[in-house]
């Protein structure tokens, strides 16, 4: 298996063309959380990485149809089973131009009314500071997060969610779902009752506006906090809790995904001795 490549991303104005993606990511995900079945954990509103950028995937809705950001070529893409197509250039339009793009594409080509999201409800801001350079180093670091996530998610024995990203956060991440239910919550309310680790990677936000990866416990052990993490990762308290690797330290690593596995790993490895039941007791194998 090829070693992923982590393009560089501390580019000048790079929050610019991040903020228009993340917009037009909320496009996509409106189509995906009304075309598709709820799911658990909301699988069935995310976006999955693409070769060239983010992908809905096929949806449902009186047509087959998929819709995809191309960001090395900076394009939005539109495909039908019948064989309609929608191309539209990506250049920092407002997210509620595509919205109405889309909306006609898909009316046109006999989509079930009754499935298409608000058009209006997203943002009418454009994004002078968009860059397809910038758009095509975000499909590159999402390419390679994904196949460090697809290696580790390899090796886990129990139930993971997909590899998804997240429209509103903007954020690629995988779920451990170890199977064991948090005694209080209603037990049918799997977000709040479910025991689960998150690993994920965000292009920045309001509280570490630079790219980073976290990894998050749910319900967080005590232990947590304390435990002993590789030289650039560090426990961060604010806004959440969890471990934090900024990307622009883990780009600098001589073996970057070899990192990523080992940081992952031992956590995962934590995760299982102060989470479990069985290993609390001291059953586990």
């Amino acid at each position: 298996m090829a070693t992923p490549h982590f393009p560089d991303l501390d580019l000048p104005s790079f929050a610019a063309t991040r903020d228009a993606l993340q917009a037009y990511a909320r496009v996509l995900g409106d189509w995906t959380k009304s075309c598709r079945p709820k799911r658990k954990h909301w699988w069935h509103a995310s976006l999955h990485p693409s070769l060239f950028g983010l992908t809905t995937g096929v949806l449902h809705a009186g047509i087959d149809f998929e819709l995809e950001l191309n960001l090395r070529e900076g394009l939005l893409l539109g495909r039908t089973s019948s064989g309609e197509q929608l191309q539209e250039a990506l250049r920092g339009q407002p997210a509620t131009t595509l919205a109405e793009i889309i909306h006609e594409f898909l009316s046109e080509s006999g989509i079930d009314g009754s499935l298409s999201p608000e058009v209006g409800r997203h943002d009418a801001n454009e994004f002078p500071g968009y860059s397809v350079e910038h758009a095509d180093r975000v499909a590159g670091a999402l390419n390679s997060v994904a196949a460090s996530m697809e290696s580790f998610r390899a090796g886990i024995r129990e139930e993971t969610s997909p590899i998804q990203l997240w429209p509103h956060h903007f954020d690629v991440s995988m779920l451990w779902l170890p199977g064991e239910k948090i005694p209080g919550p209603d037990p049918q309310d799997e977000e709040y009752s479910d025991k689960q680790m998150n690993f994920g990677f965000t292009f920045g936000d309001d509280g570490i506006p630079e790219p980073y990866f976290y990894v998050a416990a749910y319900p967080l052990p005590d232990a947590f906090p304390g435990l002993q993490l590789p030289a650039g990762t560090a426990w961060h308290t604010q806004g959440f809790s969890g471990a934090v690797l900024r990307y622009s330290s883990l780009i600098k690593n001589s073996d970057p995904d070899g990192y990523l596995l080992d940081l992952w790993g031992g956590l995962l490895s934590a995760g299982r001795e102060h989470m479990l039941e069985d290993t609390i007791q001291g059953h586990a194998s």
